[in-house]
């Protein structure tokens, strides 16, 4: 039997019961927290350790309006998947004025050719808002933190950067543009 914080298991009358160490008082309503709304769920692969692997599965929601997008990734759909990668998804007008090129092309990638790639699915979405969602998506860069070493029983601590697949490396002139406003490859 499991108590709540702050209480013991006891044993009277052959009962297993969970007592309070000290009263406790309601707990306030709890409002939204920072864990509710990752509800558009996108697949796509990426490249892991070197090697390409998935699709994984993102569960994403925007953060600020700019957009800044989170998104939390698992190999699989089942309950008890393990939270494997967390993806932020950033303007291109934050993210092009803020990364170095070199930076930008060894860590982050462009959403529009990802998209264009035809790898991305929206899922669970009618057709006319699975395309908004990647509309908007296409005008952030991503960068994904690979934190579950592939093969592992358990977080190793170990955090690599995975890359989309069909990455494209920017130029100095492309980067000078993007950065400026101008399109980039595949847009």
């Amino acid at each position: 039997m499991r108590c709540l914080l702050n209480g013991i298991i006891t044993a009277a009358a052959g009962l297993l019961l969970c007592v309070p160490l000290h009263a406790q008082e309601p707990a306030p309503a709890a409002g939204p927290s920072p864990a509710a709304g990752y509800d558009i769920h996108v697949t796509a692969p990426h490249v892991v350790e070197g090697e390409e692997r998935g699709p994984f599965h993102h569960y994403c929601k925007p953060i600020s309006p700019e957009p800044v997008i989170q998104c939390l990734i698992f190999e699989s759909t089942e309950p008890g998947a393990p939270l494997t990668q967390i993806e932020y998804m950033v303007a291109k007008s934050l993210t092009r004025s803020a990364i170095s090129r070199d930076d930008w092309n060894d860590d982050w990638h462009d959403h529009a050719v990802e998209i264009a790639g035809g790898r991305v699915q929206v899922h669970d979405l009618p057709e006319a808002e699975a395309a908004q969602v990647a509309e908007l998506a296409a005008t952030t860069d991503g960068v994904i933190f690979h934190l579950w070493p592939h093969g592992s029983s358990i977080p190793t601590g170990e955090v690599s950067i995975a890359q989309a697949v069909g990455h494209v490396e920017l130029s100095e002139e492309e980067y000078a543009a993007s950065a400026a406003g101008g399109a980039t490859p595949e847009e």
